[in-house]
């Protein structure tokens, strides 16, 4: 259940929230981020072939940029959604987004 939720929850990436910069968009997926939520860490890792994974692998998915957004699907949401960031974070840099399955505290590594 909690894995579920928890891929729920990683929808928030692709959950409209804040405007945001390029200079945020790269940041992310270029290093990746740790996201918060429910008490669990969930390391996302986003490599240059549009690809991400999530939990050990368990969440894989397809992203790309739209202007200011990331959109993202995967296989526990394959329906594509895009996600603003707020403007200006870089790496170590935290932050919340909420969305329909609740808050989590992103953190860009």
């Amino acid at each position: 259940m909690k894995r579920i939720i928890a891929a729920g929850l990683i929808a928030l990436i692709a959950a409209p929230a804040f405007a945001q910069t390029t200079t945020t968009v790269q940041e992310v997926t270029t290093k990746g981020i740790i996201m918060e939520a429910q008490g669990m860490q969930i390391d996302v890792t986003y490599k240059p072939d549009g690809t991400f994974t999530a939990m050990d692998g368990a969440v894989t998915g397809k992203w790309r940029i739209d202007g200011d957004k990331i959109c993202s699907s995967s296989n526990f949401n394959p329906a594509e959604e895009c996600t603003a960031y707020p403007a200006g974070k870089k790496s170590g840099d935290s932050f919340d987004l909420t969305g329909a399955m609740g808050t989590a505290k992103i953190t860009i590594k």
